[in-house]
């Protein structure tokens, strides 16, 4: 199936919205936001959040599949640094490659604002783990407990990846 990642715009608040609560919901580990926090928030809340940041949807079939955020740091001591975030694809279109589209994206765009880019992932997400140090991301240290969820804790692995 063809592959198409276009950055998303005002227009997409709905389709986002609705792939964003799937993702909030399925994985709550996988995002610092909450299915909770999120659900609620009217359409143009999502409609802000796609003007305010470089938001990147990986469709196949014409239908969104897949999202991935990068924001640029604004301190000028760390202006040369961004940050990929929010990265879902929806378990059907796993392994298709749509993955590495959105996130190829990603970097093209940041290339144009930053010489590196930083990313998160859960450290027990070994699949995630794997496909970031296939896309060039390299490991630099271990939070132990990041998140806790429902009484459990998730540690989080931070990567770099320099441009």
């Amino acid at each position: 199936m063809q592959h198409k990642v276009r950055r998303l715009t005002e227009q997409d608040a709905k389709i986002f919205r609705d792939i964003r609560l799937e993702a909030l919901e399925d994985y709550p580990e996988a995002f610092q936001a909450t299915y909770e926090s999120a659900v609620d928030l009217p359409l143009e809340a999502y409609a802000v959040r796609l003007q305010m940041y470089a938001l990147f949807g990986g469709f196949a079939g014409g239908q969104l599949q897949g999202f991935l955020g990068f924001t640029p740091l604004r301190n000028p001591k760390i202006a040369h640094k961004g940050v990929l975030w929010g990265m879902y694809v929806q378990p059907a279109a796993r392994g298709t490659g749509l993955a590495a589209a959105m996130v190829e994206a990603a970097l093209d765009h940041a290339r144009q604002h930053v010489e590196q880019v930083l990313i998160s992932v859960i450290a027990d997400n070994t699949r995630a783990r794997r496909f970031y140090e296939k896309m060039g991301f390299e490991s630099y240290g271990v939070e132990p407990r990041a998140l806790k969820i429902g009484g459990k804790y998730f540690d989080e692995e931070f990567r770099v990846k320099i441009l």
